[in-house]
C-alpha cells in the first residue's frame, strides 16, 4: 500500500524517462533537434539534405496552407510539438507538421533503443498512418546545418 501511494505521489516526469534530447535523422533528408518544451517532447529542423531552392535561397515553408507563413525558413522550424509522456520511453498526443505537403498530423513516439526513436504519424487513427524511424546522429558542421 505504501509503495502504491509513493508511486502515485511521484511527478510524472520522475516516473517516466526524460525527453530523448539530441539530433535525430529522418529519411536521410532532415535532422530534427528533439528538446523538452515545458515537459513535452518537441522538435525543430536542424539540418536539411537540400537546404536551398534552385535559385540558391534557403528553402521556405512554401506549402503551408496559411499564405502568411509561406516565407518562413525551414531551418529552425518546429515540426514536432505537444507530445506528452504516456509510459516509459513513450509519448503521444502531439503534432507533426510536414512541410512537404503543408499538413499537420497526429504523432506518437517510442524510444526503442538509446539511438532509435520510432514515430507513428497519422490522421484520425494510428492504424492508417505511417511509421518513421529516426536515428540519433551527432550535430555536424557540413552543408545543410542550420
Amino acid at each position: 500500500m505504501v509503495t502504491a501511494i509513493t508511486f502515485l505521489a511521484l511527478p510524472r516526469a520522475m516516473a517516466w524517462a526524460a525527453v530523448p534530447q539530441g539530433v535525430w535523422l529522418m529519411d536521410a533528408r532532415v535532422a530534427v533537434q528533439v528538446f523538452d518544451c515545458d515537459g513535452l517532447l518537441c522538435g525543430r529542423i536542424l539540418w536539411l539534405l537540400i537546404p536551398r531552392d534552385p535559385r540558391g535561397e534557403l528553402d521556405r515553408d512554401k506549402n503551408n496552407p496559411d499564405s502568411a507563413l509561406r516565407q518562413r525558413r525551414l531551418c529552425g522550424l518546429t515540426i514536432l510539438w505537444g507530445l506528452h509522456a504516456t509510459g516509459h520511453d513513450r509519448w503521444s498526443g502531439g503534432w507533426f507538421y510536414n512541410p512537404d505537403d503543408g499538413r499537420t498530423y497526429n504523432v506518437a513516439a517510442q524510444l526503442t533503443s538509446a539511438d532509435v526513436l520510432t514515430a507513428r504519424i497519422y490522421l484520425g487513427i494510428p492504424l492508417f498512418g505511417r511509421t518513421k524511424t529516426l536515428i540519433r546522429v551527432p550535430h555536424g558542421t557540413s552543408e545543410g546545418w542550420c
